[in-house]
């Protein structure tokens, strides 16, 4: 049985990752600063102790653990991009220094594989309208993704085959149900909708939780000569909040007014062909439409609004 640290397990897209591990029949020792809330996972997972604000990993995280998976990150709540606030150079710190020191324990340790999950915004600044792809010059324009690419840099560079397999994952927006107690990342965008209050257009990138957890386990279990110090786009589908709402109008009757769709014409759309060769197959809209449906559940019965 593979034993498998996720940092960040407890987060809302590391809950995903650690239920796809549990459910392929991984160990999963969880590493957070607070233990999980019993019953939050579907399985018993081991904690751990420990946090990015950490010169050097306490002794004995990685002890027989094969492959470390790490999403922890130090941020704002609910923000990534200006997730840093007044304190710059503490998020540098925590999240691009303790990453190293992590992934140097881990190597150190004997860990065999390392997924990274990284962020579209490590590309920053392309030509509008242009697809991302791995191999394209980053230009990152905020410090989250000065932070991911430092990131990915070190990975790659302490990655060897035979050793240490490290592998980076570009994600986008990430949705899907939250855990217990938590609300999903457009909860407060549903209320304002069935509440009938005015809705800005935007129109963004997006893949579910678990399409990105099956990423993750698909770089784990590939031969190390396909994966090992490359990266990898991670996104679904291009998603226009005028769709999105229109798809909660239909499940709950809600009739407010829907926002003028976006422009999408300069939005650079990630490209997937690396993951989809490896046998990766999100789930587009059908799986968008279930899970809109799921999620509408505390809106169902409110009525129309105006």
């Amino acid at each position: 049985m593979r034993r498998t640290l996720v940092s960040g397990g407890t987060g809302f897209v590391g809950r995903f990752l650690v239920e796809a591990l549990l459910e392929t029949g991984h160990a999963v020792r969880v590493m957070g600063r607070t233990p999980p809330p019993a019953g939050f996972f579907s399985r018993p997972v081991e904690f751990a102790k420990g946090s990015l604000d950490r010169p050097e990993p306490d002794p004995g995280l990685f002890d027989g653990v094969d492959a470390f998976v790490h999403a922890g990150f130090h941020h704002l709540a609910a923000r990534f991009r200006g997730g840093e606030g007044d304190d710059p150079e503490g998020f540098r710190r925590r999240n691009l220094d303790g990453t190293l020191a992590l992934f140097a324990a881990a190597k150190g340790a004997g860990v065999n594989r390392c997924v990274f999950l990284s962020s579209r915004a490590v590309y920053g600044r392309q030509a509008p309208g242009a697809a991302l792809v791995e191999d394209m010059d980053p230009h990152p324009d905020t410090l989250y993704g000065e932070v991911k690419l430092g990131g990915e840099l070190a990975l790659r560079d302490l990655s060897e085959p035979k050793r240490f397999c490290g592998t980076s994952l570009r994600v986008t927006g990430v949705y899907g149900p939250a855990g217990p107690g938590r609300e999903h990342k457009w909860s407060a965008l549903f209320r304002d909708f069935a509440a009938g209050s005015p809705i800005p257009p935007r129109v963004a990138t997006e893949v579910y939780g678990a399409d990105v957890a099956a990423a993750v386990r698909l770089v784990l279990e590939a031969p190390p000569e396909d994966v090992c110090g490359t990266l990898f786009n991670v996104s679904d589908l291009l998603l226009d909040r005028h769709d999105l709402l229109s798809m909660v109008g239909d499940v709950t009757g809600i009739a407010s007014s829907l926002p003028e769709r976006a422009d999408a014409a300069a939005l650079n759309v990630m490209d997937t062909a690396k993951l989809t060769a490896l046998g990766w197959r999100p789930g587009g809209l059908d799986r968008l439409r279930a899970t809109v449906a799921e999620l509408c559940g505390p809106l169902r019965g409110s009525g129309a609004s105006t």
